[in-house]
């Protein structure tokens, strides 16, 4: 099995419901260390280039809007697997939809606003942890 490092967000309504401490600790317990780990106001222009993939979904504006409400906690997620890990974890994007005990069932109140972020992919994983992070900031272990 290989150590993978991914990129986590807990979202601002993640942040404004008080539950990081209780998103980390799933993560800890399921083997997940954190690497690395910064709060953060994304600025538009922070959003907009996060999330340009989607810029031409009909979701783009409002999801910049969210992202950029309020504090984010920005971490990097390290371990084995780590990118499936994570998005089991967190279980599917649509809480209504996610199995019980993951973390959009427990916190999260809608599509959109479910309350963290993941990788979905290694590629997508070196791009985003790039995005928000440099070498500098990780501590690898």
């Amino acid at each position: 099995m290989a150590v993978e490092q991914t990129l986590s967000i807990i979202k601002p309504d993640g942040v404004k419901k008080g539950v990081i401490g209780q998103v980390i600790a799933r993560f800890e317990g399921a083997g997940l260390k954190v690497a690395a780990m910064k709060m953060a106001h994304l600025t538009r222009a922070q959003a907009e280039g996060f999330y340009h993939v989607h810029q031409q979904r009909p979701f783009f504006g409002s999801l910049v809007e969210f992202m950029t409400s309020g504090p984010v906690v920005l971490m990097i997620l390290q371990g084995e697997n780590a990118i499936a890990k994570n998005r089991e974890l967190m279980g599917a994007t649509d809480p209504a939809k996610a199995a019980p005990g993951t973390i959009r069932k427990d916190f999260a109140s809608g599509i959109e606003q479910n309350t963290v972020h993941g990788s979905d992919g290694p590629d997508t994983a070196a791009f985003e942890t790039q995005y928000f992070f440099n070498v500098f900031d990780r501590v690898n272990e």
